[in-house]
């Protein structure tokens, strides 16, 4: 048992930490608004007022924690993705994508609406009701922009159960199963999460050379916790390239001046609210990893994860 007032003190607590992290030019504060513009997409996070700050807590009954979903706010490790995808960087046209954990599933929607689109985009988060009907709501109000043949689905999943469901979704005319690309932003916050993360990542992408992993985190989830996840991620066989061009923990102790330059906008679709100094400062606020299959390295069990 616990107690729901102290949990929720404790979520709200996480939700002004992550928030402060946005704040720009001194006391100018970010607060992200229930509708979200980009480009010719309209994105809607879930409403606070109907879900507990549609954070949702789940106890672990055995280790004693409790994990958040943060299903209310459109985090800078999402747009880092998207300014990545809108620039060609990277590789979606006619692949299948999956979005773990999506929220408003900004980086995978604007992938089905470039002119060179993929097959297919699975967009998933936690089985509520409302968190699920929020992203139905805004698959369904985006659809006249996806660019055919796209297919665009919504699935709700929880993280390192069964996903039977969704590998059957994204099977291919000569039966295979898997995805080439999944989509990871701003997931990595709880340690305790990673290993219902890595074992479905482990189930999901697909053992192929080109099989790519997209993994976005803010600043403000500690390097250590960030860490933690790309070992995990190595020791089941996966090799990762980072902001800095090399596997690790990424860019942290470049000099202030590279740390500007690679903190520029570069996008060139317009978004609604924000301009460019302040996307260029929630970009530089993120660290991103590109994670492939080194077959000679994939094992059968890490951790008691069995890769699939």
């Amino acid at each position: 048992m616990y107690n729901r007032d102290c949990m929720t003190n404790a979520i709200e607590n996480v939700e002004d930490i992550l928030l402060d992290s946005l704040e720009i030019l001194g006391t100018e504060r970010v607060e992200d608004p229930g509708c979200i513009q980009y480009g010719d997409l309209v994105l809607t996070i879930a409403p606070k007022n109907q879900t507990n700050f549609a954070l949702f807590v789940f106890v672990d009954t055995q280790e004693g924690k409790a994990n958040t979903l943060l299903a209310d706010h459109l985090f800078s490790p999402a747009l880092l993705l998207a300014e990545r995808i809108e620039r060609g960087l990277v590789e979606v046209a006619g692949r299948s994508i999956i979005e773990l954990g999506a929220g408003c599933a900004l980086p995978s929607l604007l992938a089905a609406t470039l002119s060179e689109p993929p097959r297919l985009v699975v967009v998933t988060d936690y089985p509520d009701d409302v968190i699920l009907g929020n992203l139905r709501s805004t698959v369904e109000r985006n659809k006249k922009h996806f660019r055919p043949p796209c297919v665009v689905r919504c699935q709700g999943y929880e993280w390192g159960k069964d996903a039977s469901s969704l590998l059957h979704l994204s099977e291919n005319p000569d039966g295979s199963r898997g995805y080439d690309v999944v989509i990871m932003s701003d997931l990595l916050h709880f340690h305790s999460s990673h290993n219902a993360l890595i074992h479905s990542l482990s189930s999901l992408l697909v053992k192929t050379p080109r099989a790519r992993v997209y993994v976005a985190a803010g600043t403000y989830t500690p390097r250590a916790v960030r860490q933690n996840f790309l070992d995990m991620g190595s020791r089941i066989g996966l090799v990762w390239e980072s902001d800095s061009g090399t596997s690790g923990q990424g860019n942290e102790d470049e000099d202030k001046e590279d740390i500007e330059a690679a903190s520029l906008w570069l996008g060139t679709r317009v978004i609604a609210g924000i301009d460019a100094t302040q996307l260029g400062v929630r970009k530089g606020m993120c660290r991103w990893w590109v994670g492939r299959w080194h077959f000679p390295d994939i094992k059968g069990a890490v951790d008691g994860i069995t890769v699939v």
